[in-house]
């Protein structure tokens, strides 16, 4: 892993090509079937490019969550922009969606002859069941390394309340906890005495 990756200093001190980015994307539209991009845009951007670190990383996904669109394509443009400005952001968007865009155009031409099919129903239920199983360990690995305290597992627990028991909105359900873990980890006590001459 590089420096950079380990460190989570800005991943733009590390000198990244157009190419390259737009080839790491690609692999990942690629590769990533069935869900759980997450787990592989973990796996490219920590694990094998050393881009980010674990921690900045999930501060990443953090804000691609909360902003409209898929998170995969949000991470993209973000990675993109911090790598290489407005082009590395292009070249991310472009390479991650590419893959996908052609195989869903031949899909829909595909079921548009043919219609329905039994065998690409089964492949398809498949590939759900093993996308649950890739996101559910991402999850578990970035929490081990996330989830510091108590208080941070309840922060888990208000925010999945919220939104399976409650039925809020994922973006109402990060303002209120987010800002009520805000709250919690205010600075605390009388501020510090300032030295006198």
């Amino acid at each position: 892993m590089s420096a950079a990756g380990a460190s989570g200093a800005p991943a733009r001190a590390v000198r990244v090509g157009l190419h390259e980015i737009f080839l790491v994307f690609l692999t990942i539209g690629t590769t990533s079937i069935g869900g759980g991009i997450v787990a592989y845009l973990r796996r490219s951007l920590v694990g094998k490019k050393g881009w980010l670190g674990d921690a900045e990383f999930v501060r990443m996904l953090s804000m691609c969550q909360a902003l409209p669109g898929l998170n995969g394509t949000n991470m993209a443009i973000l990675m993109g922009d911090r790598l290489r400005g407005a082009r590395g952001a292009l070249a991310a968007i472009v390479g991650i969606c590419l893959p996908g865009g052609l195989i869903m155009t031949a899909t829909a031409f595909i079921y548009a002859r043919r219609g329905d099919h039994a065998i690409v129903t089964v492949l398809l239920a498949s590939v759900a069941a093993a996308a649950v199983g890739i996101t559910f360990f991402v999850a578990a690995d970035l929490g081990r390394k996330s989830l510091k305290g108590l208080a941070d597992l309840v922060f888990v627990a208000l925010t999945a309340i919220a939104v399976n028991v409650l039925h809020l909105s994922v973006l109402v359900a990060l303002l209120v906890v987010g800002a009520l873990a805000i709250w919690w980890r205010r600075p605390r006590g009388a501020a510090p005495a300032v030295a006198r001459e």
